[in-house]
């Protein structure tokens, strides 16, 4: 046999058991996804406790780890158990009825003032009406579906933990064996060093801007949108509040397709005063929080359009579920700079130099 045909033969094989291993963790993917995530985060804080104990790697990986246990998993299982209630809660009205979507916008109706009632009546044999309603009940009924997500996702306890376990274990690995990994990788990857930089720097830079801009700017103003459904004692703020961090994702509108209806309905109904607060706390604290937290979060390290930005993170949510929240823009970033590199290769060759 050749030597052009083992190294077909070789190649086969290595892409064959590469597949094969990737189908075996499949079960496992989002365990692996989010250590590998968590590995490069911390690695700044992995170096730096290795550099004040030097030659004891697995102490400083495990403090590492305890650090990402304390400040990122723990209060995410504590905030994860207060959803599963809360969702098992807005289930159970809504098969009770104590929640009918239909009757709170009968209600809001009679609310209104006569020239909002007699404008609405001049143009009910339009789609006006029609999507006002729709409108309302789709934003109640998103809520509904997100509760019995979160409820499913609970129950399955054991799968969590089990998930959990994998992570915190495998986490301990990639940060303390990270740079052997990732020089391993790098020899295995047949692009030239210049490409090679440029490819692996825009993957960290996309992780690190992705999780530190959008993942905690949607924890930010969850959690304050979620404060204020408590403080008005408006039912359910653990749940509303992680509605507004998925919604935070939108740009401009974002958070406001929850307050912003919750705080027309209060007005409308009497509660001048609630919705009048709640009005100006969305406005002016938590949608506020886009302009101050993403430019000093993010800077430079997602340096994609905010359109993109969008549409990526959207597609890959729908795609790969809460995974692509991360998978998305990860692969529209490496999308641009590969493309980057064959146009400057092009470029080159036509002697643009």
């Amino acid at each position: 046999m050749s030597r052009q045909k083992q190294d077909v033969v070789f190649a086969l094989i290595l892409v064959v058991i590469t597949i094969a291993l990737g189908w075996v963790l499949w079960p496992f993917f989002g365990a692996l996804l989010w250590a590998l995530l968590l590995a490069i985060i911390f690695a700044p804080l992995y170096q730096r406790l290795l550099s004040r104990i030097p030659h004891r790697p697995n102490l400083a990986a495990s403090a590492t780890v305890l650090v990402i246990a304390l400040l990122v998993v723990f209060p995410l299982t504590v905030i994860a158990a207060g959803l599963v209630q809360e969702a098992a809660g807005v289930i159970d009205k809504f098969q009770s009825g104590q929640i009918d979507v239909q009757r709170w916008l009968v209600d809001l109706r009679s609310y209104l003032p006569a020239w909002a009632t007699n404008l609405l009546a001049r143009f009910e044999a339009t789609p006006i009406a029609d999507m006002v309603e729709r409108f309302f009940s789709t934003l109640l009924q998103g809520g509904q579906f997100l509760a019995r997500q979160i409820l499913s996702i609970g129950q399955a306890t054991l799968s969590f933990l089990l998930s959990l376990f994998i992570m915190l274990y495998v986490l301990f690995y990639f940060v303390r064996d990270g740079a052997a990994l990732l020089g391993y990788l790098q020899r295995a990857v047949p692009l030239p060093p210049e490409q090679q930089h440029v490819l692996f720097g825009k993957f960290t830079a996309t992780v690190r801007g992705t999780l530190k801009g959008n993942l905690v700017l949607a924890i930010v103003q969850g959690a304050l949108g979620g404060l204020i459904f408590w403080l008005l004692n408006l039912g359910t703020p653990i749940l509303w509040g992680a509605v507004m961090a998925v919604l935070s994702l939108l740009p401009l509108v974002g958070t406001g397709m929850v307050w912003a209806p919750a705080a027309v309905y209060l007005m409308f109904t009497g509660a001048i005063g609630e919705g009048v607060v709640l009005l100006a706390y969305g406005v002016l604290v938590i949608s506020s929080m886009e302009y101050i937290l993403r430019p000093w979060l993010v800077g430079s390290d997602l340096d994609m359009p905010a359109y993109l930005v969008l549409l990526s993170t959207l597609g890959g949510v729908a795609t790969f579920g809460i995974n692509g929240f991360v998978i998305g823009p990860l692969v529209a970033a490496l999308f641009l700079a590969v493309w980057h590199m064959h146009l400057e290769v092009r470029r080159r060759e036509s002697g643009g130099e």
